[in-house]
């Protein structure tokens, strides 16, 4: 951050820095120009500033002619015989410092004039990597009459492709522009979560360490060391790439195991697994929709991207109700016969406002007009119920614990009401995947029809089977559950205290209302930048304009610590930046469920774990973590997530070892014996191959 620092000192003096964000400079100075790329994306910029453009045309100049003039060939060769070198026939432009040193500053000069110029035409323009040429350099010499006989090829990413018809390149460009000038551009900000110390991370300098607060790894499963200890047994055996779609190769024991766990996790018949949920909504509600006759969809206004598009794609006719509100739904379910095919979808955790949909309610109503559910669990599997299957299991919370692990469904309860269920293996469960879950035929159906499953790869053997290890861990362990929603209730708390305004809800998410785009990219900006705390800003369109916010996710593995300087630094910066508190909203008549006169406040709405199930009356509640302690792995649930890879990848005791890959020695004890040797296929037919092809025993056939 040394650089970026030596930037924000010209803040003042310089209009554009003084109105470019931090982790915008950093974004730019960290990335290539994909026009121009021995640029920086900054330093493309800076080519249009009426000071900075003429600076840098000159020293690009200075530092061609500079490198281009050392040496004529005489010299050039006293310089080599000096140094013993004696360049070899061939001798290419890399094989010297010097020359290759010209060459990259030519690049960059041409990229520079390029950049300054690119929206006139230059047909007269004079390429200055010919000046970099030394006139004795061997070096150079030979790149030149290499570069002379070869066919010109276009340049990768100098310039755009020019078209005769439409002008893509501006379209392309006024739809960017849109983005920036409504404050709705997505920036990417590179962090890397960091296995060993999580939730730190570290940015595009590995030693820039920042501290997470919105990865949705809600429970660090994704450093868990009995996952990471069977992934790498698994990529020891299976090796990495699926090998093609589930039909063609891709279809192995590990991805049958994980669907069967995950039917087990739902008391379903049957799950599929997609590369990713918002794959799996897509698919599954695109092929009901077109393949139920006259199918209407019911929608919650707040659903996910990944369900509005499923819907769309089915092309079936698709009704909005109001989020959550049961009177605006059952109003327009009457309005179609009940003989009508219908689906109500619906998510359980909404991410970015943290209310529960009423799932019991509208089963009754589906019932009631004969509508499907389909219930997307993604922010709710893993970390709400007994066993972790989600809210539907919570709901029942005592007969699902009772049930233990039978996939034998509840009668009655509301996972069994639920039609179809959705999750992910890419949060809770710290993977990447998706999954449905509900009947045999159902399941089949979808799995026979849809094209984002028969038309896509499989997932990697070793990604399925950590997801399988996370998801039977948390099957066994309830505490990362408890110890996460306890650190939510103290994070919240805290915030409360302070008057930092969070959007009321039951659930594990902190949303916190900043209400104004570029306030909220701002406040982003100043807790990474000034607080090494990385919070992602929540624009439109995933929140509606003026509900612009900060998502903050509490782990069972942040420290107290951490949370103390997360809340000091939100404190801090909305006093800085002078964004609304809780009392400003409540005087301005509410926003977003905040400071709303006429609904609840955040202290009337009850979380959706109570006090006894988080273990808070019989102190079994884990403790929240301190610097420098270690995170808890339970030791009976780290043994049945080994047990269940006993068959494919044989037993394993002792430490996990999540750092370096196992080796065996079941392997060695049960190394499969030397084949017999198999009966020789002769070709024949004129058939030219390099040997004769083995020929399988004849299989028997019984009576």
């Amino acid at each position: 951050m040394d650089k970026l620092s030596s930037l924000t000192r010209f803040k003042k003096s310089c209009p554009f820095l003084g109105k470019t964000t931090t982790t915008t400079l950093r974004s730019l100075s960290s990335s290539a120009s994909p026009r121009f790329p021995s640029l920086s994306a900054l330093t493309e910029r800076a080519t249009k500033c009426p000071v900075m453009g003429p600076a840098l045309n000159v020293r690009s100049k200075e530092i061609v002619a500079g490198y281009a003039s050392v040496a004529a060939n005489a010299d050039v060769e006293k310089i080599h015989k000096d140094k013993g070198i004696f360049p070899p026939p061939g001798a290419t432009v890399e094989m010297c410092p010097h020359a290759s040193a010209a060459r990259a500053a030519a690049r960059m000069a041409d990229d520079l004039a390029a950049a300054a110029k690119k929206k006139a035409h230059h047909s007269n323009h004079k390429d200055l990597a010919s000046e970099a040429a030394a006139a004795g350099c061997p070096f150079h010499k030979a790149a030149a009459a290499a570069d002379a006989t070869k066919v010109p090829t276009p340049a990768k990413a100098h310039k755009a492709k020019a078209h005769s018809g439409f002008d893509y390149e501006s379209f392309y460009v006024n739809e960017l522009d849109k983005k920036h000038q409504d404050k709705s551009y997505r920036y990417f900000n590179n962090i890397n979560r960091l296995a060993a110390k999580f939730p730190v991370a570290h940015t595009s300098n590995v030693k820039d360490e920042v501290e997470v607060w919105c990865a949705n790894d809600y429970l660090g499963m994704g450093n868990n060391p009995v996952v990471l200890e069977t992934m790498h047994r698994t990529l020891d055996k299976y090796g990495h790439g699926a090998g093609g779609t589930r039909n063609i190769a891709g279809n192995g024991a590990m991805h049958l195991s994980l669907e069967q766990e995950l039917a087990n996790l739902h008391r379903k018949d049957a799950a599929l697994v997609f590369s990713s949920c918002y794959v799996a909504n897509d698919a599954t509600l695109s092929t009901l929709g077109s393949k139920l006759p006259g199918c209407v969809y019911f929608s919650d206004t707040m659903n996910h991207a990944s369900m509005i598009q499923g819907m769309r794609h089915s092309g079936a006719k698709r009704v909005l109700f109001k989020h959550n509100d049961l009177e605006d739904l059952e109003s327009k379910l009457k309005q179609y016969p009940k003989e009508t095919p219908k689906i109500i979808a619906f998510e359980s955790v909404y991410s970015m406002c943290g209310s529960i949909g009423p799932i019991k309610e509208i089963c009754d109503l589906a019932d009631q007009y004969g509508a499907l559910t389909f219930l997307d669990e993604v922010h709710a599997v893993g970390l709400y119920g007994p066993r972790g299957a989600g809210v539907a299991e919570h709901l029942d919370y005592d007969a699902q614990l009772a049930a233990g692990d039978s996939p034998h469904p509840i009668k009655g309860s509301v996972m069994d009401r639920v039609d179809i269920i959705t999750g992910t293996l890419g949060k809770a469960y710290g993977a990447v995947g998706g999954y449905i879950a509900g009947s045999d035929d159902f399941v089949d159906m979808i799995r026979s029809y849809a094209p984002g499953f028969i038309f896509t790869t499989s997932l990697p053997p070793a990604t399925v089977a950590g997801a399988r290890a996370s998801v039977v861990y948390q099957k066994n362990y309830v505490g990362d559950r408890q110890l996460k929603q306890v650190n939510v209730r103290e994070v919240k708390r805290r915030f409360s205290e302070l008057d930092v305004p969070v959007v009321p809800g039951p659930s594990h998410i902190v949303p916190v209302l900043v209400g104004d785009a570029a306030l909220a990219k701002a406040a982003s900006d100043k807790l990474l930048a000034e607080h090494n705390i990385y919070v992602q800003s929540i624009n439109y369109p995933t929140v509606a304009r003026g509900e612009e916010r900060l998502r903050i996710t509490v782990t069972p593995r942040h420290t107290l610590e951490q949370m103390d300087k997360l809340v000091l630094a939100v404190d801090q910066i909305f006093t800085e930046l002078g964004i609304n508190r809780l009392q400003d909203w409540k005087r301005l008549g509410g926003r977003a469920g905040v400071g709303m006169t006429d609904g609840p406040e955040e202290a009337h709405v009850d979380p959706m774990w109570t006090d006894a199930q988080l273990g808070l009356l019989d102190g079994t509640t884990p403790h929240t973590l301190r610097n420098g302690e270690t995170a808890v792995v339970d030791g009976h649930a780290a043994t049945k997530a080994r047990e269940v890879f006993n068959p494919l990848l044989g037993p394993i005791s002792g430490p996990l070892q999540a750092t370096r890959t196992v080796q065996l020695e079941y392997e060695a004890q049960h190394a499969p014996k030397a084949r017999q040797p198999l009966p020789l296929m002769k070709t024949g037919g004129g058939v030219t191959l390099n040997g004769d092809i083995p020929l399988p025993p004849p299989v028997p056939v019984s009576a």
